[in-house]
């Protein structure tokens, strides 16, 4: 990197840790974003100590000559006609997650899939940790890979999580161990087809041989077809069915079946202490890479029964009059959701809506017809097509409360019952009244900690 021109172009978390880590290797950095440096405020702080020439306020267009790199914010589409335009002036165009690996060390494990990311990534890291690993928790779970590359030996872990539109701009990033934990419908509104978002995953194996390990969920349709097209060693979890190599449930241990065929009871299903059918699965992912990264099983099995989930996914906020309030900010799309509604066995008010993703609800609402949920409470721009999609399937038990997420949570308050449940699993991303799914999720534990008890 040493004197290559790098243009960064988005001045989000990702890119301004891109930036840095870039002009430190000895790069000659711009960065571009449209906002100015005063609309982006404070968070540029950290690039002023660096030799960077800003180009902030500007269109890419216009910052592009004379660079041999760009470095893109994952939040940029890469058929966008500036990544074009770069392409076709010689400019390489890669992502934050591709130069943090080109600058990184240590064994890389990626974790994508449509939904349980951030808890498995989360969930491997704890592992890592109790084995004694020094272990970065790095990429779409809120800490850019860029911001901890710098820092990496040779020896360390690095557990990854990945957005397909990380994946979008990678070129030479090799995991020795990668897993796709399932595939639903997301982000179609960026990936228009089913067939591109997949395809877009399974770009975490692209430079994979036999000497690296695919970990594939057997019971998702699309992941188990993955394994006919890449090269990696497959190994598979299932929570409904045994498999020839990897980590299942019998007789109600999890078990993990190597290479060899030798068999290892790893802990009882009873004892992951993280609940749900959901969470059974993002542990049995877990343990399969823990197991190909050579883990020992008593680490996993201590890790397992006392691993307490990620903020913002079922995340008990408290309990008020008898009613127990959960943050499931992170449910972004429907299938996501749907995982958090078959979770919840008492009475449950539910809060839908958010920033359009071309999402089909039909599914989430039937299922949540026949569920605990009684009563739900629409917001954002959404909720009106949810809405309808609730009328379709004869559940009329709804409120629109327009964009006032004050007002939904005590609508929802409202109609709770003792011993149940006001759950915020929105099923859509935020950005029609949030920064991300983040803010939308402390914003929600804000205002439940501010309610009074009227039992007190």
């Amino acid at each position: 990197m040493i004197g290559k021109k790098v243009l960064v172009w988005g001045m989000a978390r990702s890119g301004i840790h891109a930036a840095k880590l870039a002009s430190s290797a000895g790069a000659k950095v711009r960065i571009n974003d449209l906002k100015s440096a005063e609309q982006i405020g404070s968070a540029l702080d950290v690039l002023k100590t660096e030799d960077i020439e800003w180009r902030l306020g500007e269109a890419i267009d216009n910052v592009l000559e004379g660079m041999d790199m760009l470095v893109i914010s994952p939040g940029i589409p890469y058929d966008h006609p500036a990544v074009k335009k770069a392409k076709d002036m010689g400019i390489e165009v890669i992502g934050e997650i591709e130069l943090a690996y080109r600058l990184g060390q240590g064994h890389v494990v990626g974790i994508t899939g449509t939904n349980g990311k951030t808890t498995t990534t989360s969930l491997l890291g704890a592992i890592f940790v109790n084995a004694g690993k020094t272990t970065h928790v790095v990429g779409n779970i809120g800490i850019p890979y860029s911001g901890s590359a710098g820092s990496m030996k040779q020896d360390d872990y690095i557990v990854c999580e990945l957005s397909s539109f990380q994946l979008e701009s990678t070129a030479d990033f090799r995991p020795e161990i990668a897993a796709v934990l399932n595939l639903t419908e997301d982000h179609l509104n960026r990936h228009k087809t089913m067939e591109n978002y997949a395809n877009i995953k399974m770009r975490v194996f692209e430079k994979h041989d036999k000497s690296n390990y695919a970990v594939l969920n057997y019971d998702d349709a699309y992941t188990r077809k993955m394994a006919e097209k890449i090269n990696s060693t497959v190994i598979w979890f299932s929570r409904t069915n045994p498999v020839e190599k990897g980590a299942y449930v019998e007789n109600g241990l999890i078990v993990y079946v190597n290479e060899n065929g030798e068999k290892t009871s790893v802990c009882a299903v009873e004892d992951v202490y993280i609940p749900g059918p959901h969470n059974l699965e993002n542990a049995l992912a877990a343990t399969a890479c823990a197991m190909c990264a050579g883990v020992p099983s008593p680490v996993i099995r201590h890790t397992l029964r006392t691993f307490r989930g990620v903020e913002h996914r079922i995340e008990t906020v408290r309990v008020i009059d008898g009613v127990k309030y959960i943050n499931d900010s992170k449910g972004t799309n429907p299938d996501s959701t749907i995982k958090a509604i078959q979770t919840m066995k008492e009475h449950t008010v539910i809060i839908l809506g958010g920033s359009e993703k071309d999402s089909d609800f039909t599914e989430m609402c039937r299922i949540l017809k026949d569920s605990f949920v009684k009563y739900a409470v629409l917001i954002g721009k959404t909720g009106e097509r949810i809405g309808q999609t609730l009328d379709s399937v004869g559940f009329t038990d709804y409120e629109y409360a327009g964009y006032d997420f004050e007002k939904a949570i005590k609508i929802a308050r409202s109609h709770a019952e003792a011993n149940g449940n006001v759950l915020l699993s929105p099923a859509c991303a935020s950005f029609d009244m949030f920064e991300d799914y983040e803010a939308r999720g402390r914003e929600f534990k804000r205002i439940v900690n501010a309610i009074e008890e009227t039992n007190a």
